[in-house]
């Protein structure tokens, strides 16, 4: 198990993350991507703790999910199953197993502060968190041609990773207005969304 979740994590951050899966009697599974999410947690009937974690993620990403994942099984096993799932006691979980992977020997230098911002009040996804996820997707192996939302121009089309095409709108407040161009109708957008520019 050690060699294998140092091919995922950041090397200080092994036996840690070994120990937690132990203490806690996760049975983790390393998975192949799947677009709407980075990991989860299940428990099944039989009481076994199961946690999947896509193995397309860079190594800072895959232990930021591994330890969001293994704080919603400790909350829910201190707290009840009728908390919400990423309500304040998961909150307080997360921030209190993440404490200690929070140093420079784990995490690069320059994304300790937007990581330090992130935990004074984690969300459901550190994908919207804007500025900690495109900090992150810098340490991504893909191709370094991706664009974001917030790069686009006003009145550009593009597509999303299922084929819809949108049409980029305005700003309102963190977010953008985009128009689905087959239906009209208004999403939001996160500004860090990855699509493909089809016309400027």
């Amino acid at each position: 198990m050690e060699a294998i979740l140092g091919k995922y994590l950041p090397e200080r951050s092994v036996n840690p993350c070994l120990q937690l899966i132990k203490d806690n009697g996760v049975h983790l599974k390393i998975v192949n991507e799947r677009v709407t999410r980075h990991g989860d947690y299940r428990r099944l009937p039989d009481g076994k703790h199961v946690i999947t974690v896509n193995a397309t993620l860079n190594k800072y990403r895959f232990l930021i999910t591994l330890v969001h994942e293994i704080a919603h099984l400790v909350a829910f096993e201190k707290y009840g199953r009728r908390i919400k799932p990423h309500g304040l006691e998961w909150k307080r979980t997360f921030q209190y197993l993440m404490l200690p992977f929070l140093r420079p020997e784990i995490f690069p230098s320059k994304l300790l502060p937007l990581l330090a911002m992130h935990f004074k009040n984690p969300k459901a996804s550190s994908s919207t968190d804007a500025r900690l996820s495109i900090a992150l997707q810098q340490f991504d192996a893909q191709e370094n041609d991706k664009t974001y939302v917030f790069q686009l121009p006003f009145g550009s089309v593009f597509r999303i990773y299922n084929g819809k095409l949108f049409k980029k709108g305005n700003k309102r407040v963190k977010r953008f207005e985009c128009v689905e161009v087959k239906t009209g109708r208004v999403y939001l957008f996160q500004p860090n969304a990855e699509v493909e520019l089809i016309t400027s």
